[in-house]
């Protein structure tokens, strides 16, 4: 899964499209080996394999965005390393930030859960561990040494690509320690997993040749040793890139020791200096008002000499994650020295010892979540997601999507995302349960919310109204008789033997209807209502009888002139009680269920007679289904219709919304729901997740740090 990776896909496209045209000009000769093996013997790379493969997990991951003020889910899959006896994995956390669910299938073909036990966005790693019997060993992978590889080496990458389980790629090193500089090649570019949340000051890339895919992320990246020296991020086109294990193993070794990550910020960024012609220090770019390096005097334009009383080399903007990883590693809390050089730009040079107080590396952007009795989604500010965006401070919550129709669409004035609500119903919101808690106690009645929205600050009047069940209907029943009929113009009374033109003739009997019950046939010519002449002739007048029918009331019995072909002496005569017109699906009842997102309707006489389904069947039809909802993502469909819920029979909208209240009291981790769709029979089982303390959505793993230094 490579959700960042822009050239992704059109990579792999351009490496399909040319896989057969080459394959023709560079053809080994018949019986030869493959060129990789006639460079890599095939022991090692048996042997390499071996050591790794046994450890391999492929993930499928039910993930999480926000949209709309709702939660869209999607499912997703990717790929791990189990890299401690005890079932520690090893992935990306592309792969596994927003997963709600995540399934772990090994080489064996078993199939276990996995649970997180921290992310670490900035080097775009997570940790999780393989839900087991306590006790239960794993086989292992064991992590290398990524400083000792070298340009040329050949590496194994193994994982689950397009989703095509336990797949290993041979290929070599380009380059061990690859970073991404912007033009004039001086400054690190980041690549972006989400607003404010971006990843590579702390990494120096793999990069290799084994082909990638999506899906290959977060696998393996393996010397010929059996060593895992690389966890696979991205790729395509004949080109990977993997973060090196032994970034990964102080991830590891941090999740393991406090379940978190946990790093020094002083907050400044620095630039190589090779273009100063220096060959030692780092040239300071940026200090961010109020943090520990600007309360220690340090200016954009001085020179970073010594750290912590280690010099400091940056020449080149290879070495400048080392600075930052330096920094990353300093005790939290701690004072610190540094050294600088003042001003060399402005032919300075003068050097001067500075201390600051080491700060934990705030998250960034922070938790994002679905607040549903509001219909907002709304995302904590950090002190690095309010630089990001130019927000003033750090207070309250940036509004990232409002749901059309909510409470706080129509909030006078309405919330907007982008907004950043500071306060409800008096209470001040930093987090999404905050603001859960607040919604919940200002109940029904009107309340005030305070915004930031741009420099102004406003004041809006929210209004929680609980939502009428959406049903329609309630007109007066209509007489109706249960037939489809056209008018006999003179053409066709001439081409029908009728003598004479006028009349309805039926072309259609519903079964199961007081007009098949009386013996109405296809064929019968209706000339007469109750004596009352019907001398409809041209297609204009196809609307008269009904509309004559309509004039009287359901349960009234007429008398229908009718003439039949092979009947002697004339019209005959045929008496029927009229009946209520069935209702059409536009006006059935219908009931919206908010927890699995569908909506469902009534069964009408219309969807028995255009599916071919008996008069007595019963259940309700699925006419809406919210787009990442629990209900699509267990691949229930529009127009199904729904039989049975949890086991219970639903022969119409209350028996459905009880069956799906009693199914959903005791939170369960599956519903199943028994259908009837395309002529067949099926089974759906919906998986919901349950949402926390009002909100939807978890907050950040504690101490998994979402900025950079």
């Amino acid at each position: 899964m490579h959700r960042r990776c822009p050239l992704a896909g059109a990579a792999l496209l351009l490496a399909l499209a040319s896989a057969s045209a080459s394959a023709a000009q560079s053809a080994p000769p018949a019986g030869a080996a493959p060129v990789e093996t006639q460079i890599v013997p095939q022991r090692a790379i048996a042997a390499a394999r071996d050591a790794v493969y046994p450890a391999l997990v492929n993930l499928t991951v039910v993930a999480r965005s926000f949209a709309d003020g709702r939660t869209v889910r999607y499912p997703a899959s990717g790929s791990g390393v189990v890299v401690t006896p005890e079932g520690h994995v090893l992935t990306n956390y592309h792969v596994a930030g927003d997963a709600t669910r995540i399934t772990a299938t090994l080489t064996s073909g078993e199939v276990l859960d996995a649970e997180v036990v921290a992310h670490d966005p900035l080097t775009d790693l997570s940790v999780l561990r393989l839900r087991a019997a306590e006790g239960r060993r794993f086989p292992a992978a064991r992590l290398g040494d990524s400083d000792a590889l070298e340009v040329g080496d050949p590496v194994l990458a193994m994982g689950n690509p397009l989703a095509l389980s336990s797949s290993v790629s041979l290929g070599i090193v380009a380059n061990p320690r690859r970073v991404f500089t912007g033009p004039g090649g001086v400054e690190i570019e980041e690549m972006e997993l989400a607003v404010g949340e971006r990843t590579g000051l702390l990494t120096r890339w793999i990069q290799h040749d084994a082909l990638i895919l999506p899906g290959n992320s977060g696998g393996p990246l393996v010397d010929l040793a059996g060593g895992v020296v690389g966890i696979n991020e991205l790729g395509g086109a004949g080109i990977g890139f993997a973060i090196p294990s032994n970034v990964a193993a102080e991830v590891l070794a941090q999740v393991i020791e406090r379940g978190a990550v946990r790093r020094g910020w002083l907050g400044f960024t620095v630039l190589p200096v090779a273009k100063l012609g220096r060959e030692t220090g780092a040239l300071v770019a940026a200090v961010l008002p109020g943090s520990p390096a600007d309360a220690a005097g340090l200016e954009p334009g001085d020179v970073l000499v010594a750290l912590a009383g280690e010099p400091v080399d940056a020449r080149f903007a290879e070495q400048v994650p080392l600075v930052y990883g330096r920094i990353a590693e300093l005790p939290v809390g701690a004072p610190v020295e540094l050294v600088v050089e003042r001003g060399p730009l402005a032919g300075g040079g003068a050097r001067e010892t500075l201390t600051a107080t080491v700060e934990e590396m705030q998250a960034a952007p922070g938790a994002e979540a679905e607040v549903a009795g509001l219909g907002v989604t709304v995302q904590e500010v950090t002190r690095p997601l309010a630089l990001d965006l130019g927000l003033p401070s750090d207070r309250g919550l940036r509004i990232t999507g409002v749901r059309p129709g909510s409470p706080g669409e129509q909030a006078r004035p309405a919330l907007t995302a982008g907004d950043v609500l500071l306060s409800f119903a008096g209470r001040e919101t930093e987090l999404p349960e905050d603001l859960a808690a607040a919604v919940e106690t200002a109940g029904g009645g009107p309340a005030l919310a305070v915004v930031r929205r741009g420099r102004e600050e406003l004041v809006t009047v929210v209004e929680r109204r609980d939502e009428p069940d959406p049903r329609f209907g309630g007109a007066l029943p209509q007489a109706w008789i249960g037939v489809r009929t056209q008018v006999v113009g003179e053409e066709l009374a001439r081409a029908l033997g009728l003598g004479e033109a006028g009349g309805f003739r039926v072309t259609e009997v519903f079964p199961e209807t007081a007009a098949s019950r009386a013996g109405l046939a296809v064929g019968d010519v209706i000339r007469s209502l109750d004596g009352e002449d019907l001398g409809a002739t041209r297609a204009q007048e196809r609307e008269d009888l009904r509309r004559a029918i309509e004039r009287r009331s359901p349960g009234e019995e007429v008398a229908l002139g009718v003439v039949r072909r092979g009947a002697a002496g004339g019209p005959v005569e045929v008496r029927l009680e009229l009946e209520a017109q069935p209702a059409e699906p536009s006006v059935a009842d219908r009931h919206r269920q908010d927890e699995l997102e569908v909506a469902v309707r009534e069964l009408t006489f219309t969807d028995r007679l255009e599916r071919g389904w008996p008069p007595a069947q019963e259940g309700v039809l699925v006419v809406e289904v919210a787009q990442g909802g629990w209900a699509h993502m267990a691949g229930l469909r529009l127009g199904d219709l729904i039989l049975r819920v949890g086991g219970e029979e639903v022969d119409d909208v209350d028996d459905f919304a009880s069956a799906v209240g009693r199914a959903l009291a005791g939170r369960p981790s599956v519903v199943p729901v028994f259908v009837r769709r395309d002529g067949l029979t099926h089974f759906v089982f919906i998986e919901p997740d349950w949402p926390q303390d009002g909100v939807e959505g978890a907050a950040p793993e504690a101490g998994g740090e979402r900025s950079r230094p």
